[in-house]
């Protein structure tokens, strides 16, 4: 009698391990394209906002100053 409890068992853990591994991989799938979207969007505002497509981006307000010394 046991046995047939520990099969149940481990038959209704197996069908929840299914249902979380489809679950974990439809949420992975919508991140993927959520994460497509923001960028695409990123994206065309830079490039409606006067800036550029790939490259290095200008940084903002972050300016070097050297100074030399007279000795």
């Amino acid at each position: 009698m046991g046995a047939v409890v520990s099969c149940i068992k481990s038959c209704f853990a197996t069908i929840g391990s299914v249902l979380m591994a489809i679950v974990n991989g439809i949420g992975s799938i919508l991140t993927a394209i959520i994460h497509g979207i923001v960028s695409f969007l990123d994206i065309l505002i830079s490039f409606l906002t006067c800036g550029y497509c790939g490259g290095k981006r200008k940084s903002r307000g972050h300016k070097t100053h050297t100074t030399t010394s007279r000795i």
